[in-house]
């Protein structure tokens, strides 16, 4: 008799392992599944979403509105991972916490005035030294994917040449550039190192789409958001790099 469900919630946990969430929800007979955002609050995260991208895009009160992005994407990944509706694998976790904490950095360091042409204000040293933390986090948890994780491992080896060398390589490299991030020193060409690393981590392993959606069973509005979130800590490496 409760077989049904017993056969369902192992379907979710087996999805849940390989990476992907449970993207048919048992009790709905097959139905698409709640958003991670509890649906009244999922609204409102849009809404702010949307304002703050507007008016920094436009250049009005852009720091201040740059400092609200970082608070609103800080409080609806809070939000997603109390809700409960859907389970990762660990190694998924990693790598979408990882890269909303390196956005949430980016938007610090947008909101402490760096990059700005024509600066009215003194930048605030103190937010960008945190943004620079958080990129710095971010850097620490990809290398130790590297290390301990096998489909990250694996997506390397199969998207560029250069075997287990190449993967050590980017180790050292991703650890370098946390451990000057997370100190502050050398910044500037630390910044510059990983504006030319980034673009074909995110064009030939990120932006495989398929592969990640077929392989590793990664739902596909996820990847995108990797992948848009990879070109939004490329755009803080980017300010970082002319204007650190």
């Amino acid at each position: 008799m409760l077989r049904g469900p017993r056969r369902a919630g192992e379907r979710a946990h087996a999805a849940a392992e390989r990476g992907g969430g449970d993207t048919a929800c048992p009790r709905n007979g097959g139905a698409l599944r709640k958003p991670d955002i509890p649906v009244p609050y999922l609204y409102f995260d849009m809404g702010a979403a949307v304002l703050c991208a507007s008016f920094m895009s436009f250049g009005v009160k852009r720091r201040w509105f740059a400092l609200g992005a970082a608070l609103q994407l800080a409080i609806s990944t809070y939000a997603a991972y109390v809700g409960g509706y859907v389970h990762y694998g660990d190694w998924l976790k990693v790598r979408m916490y990882s890269r909303t904490v390196a956005i949430i950095g980016g938007f610090l360091v947008l909101a402490s005035g760096a990059g700005e042409l024509y600066r009215r204000k003194p930048r605030s040293r103190s937010l960008q030294s945190t943004g620079q933390v958080f990129l710095g986090i971010y850097l620490i948890c990809v290398a130790y994917s590297l290390q301990h994780s096998k489909e990250d491992r694996l997506a390397y080896l199969n998207h560029l040449p250069g075997g287990e060398l190449m993967i050590q390589l980017f180790f050292v490299l991703y650890g370098v550039l946390a451990l000057a991030f997370l100190s502050g020193y050398y910044v500037t060409l630390a910044a510059q190192i990983l504006a030319v690393l980034l673009p074909p981590v995110m064009l030939l392993i990120d932006g495989n789409v398929t592969y990640w959606h077929n392989t590793r069973r990664v739902e596909f509005w996820n990847q995108m958001k990797l992948l848009g979130e990879s070109v939004g800590i490329f755009g803080a490496a980017v300010i970082l790099a002319t204007d650190g």
